[in-house]
């Protein structure tokens, strides 16, 4: 019980920080930071999409390696962009937020993606990792984290879009 009240005391104040408040009551604050969060999600899936697709088997004819350099720095940025921007929307509202199981929903798998973009990292050296089989069939752990990775980003995209209606 102690807990919970610390948190609920916690996100009010987060309410009323001098920040919070300006975006609330600004006529162009929140909207350009809603954009900037948008832009940041856009760069994220939109980089990771076309790289999971390759990763479960899509464009086979099409080389890993030069995928690999530039999608996840270009994902990288995205979920930068999303997070900074994700982070300035939630204390307008944190409490209502903290309250919605679709926002903390999307918050463990945004967790779940970020994991296994960690764990698909470590899977893969540098200087070797899918690249080599660049035309043909992939590790099955590399797959699987393709796969992880689609249904946790998209689903996140999703619930993020929900958060907004419900």
């Amino acid at each position: 019980m102690g807990d919970a009240k610390m948190i609920g005391e916690w996100l009010m104040a987060l309410e009323a920080t001098t920040v919070a408040g300006a975006l609330r009551h600004s006529v162009w604050a929140y909207p350009l930071v809603n954009a900037a969060h948008i832009l940041g999600v856009a760069l994220l899936v939109g980089a990771v999409l076309p790289l999971d697709l390759r990763l479960l088997g899509v464009w086979r004819s099409v080389p890993l390696a030069p995928l690999w350099r530039v999608l996840p720095p270009t994902a990288g940025v995205g979920l930068g962009l999303a997070m900074v921007c994700g982070m300035l929307l939630f204390i307008t509202r944190a409490t209502e937020y903290a309250a919605s199981g679709l926002f903390i929903t999307k918050m463990l798998v945004v967790s779940i993606g970020l994991a296994n973009a960690v764990a698909l990292r470590a899977f893969v050296p540098r200087t070797a990792g899918p690249m080599r089989p660049a035309l043909g069939k992939l590790p099955i752990r590399v797959q699987l984290a393709g796969g992880i990775s689609l249904a946790a980003w998209l689903t996140a995209l999703i619930l993020g879009r929900l958060v907004g209606y419900f």
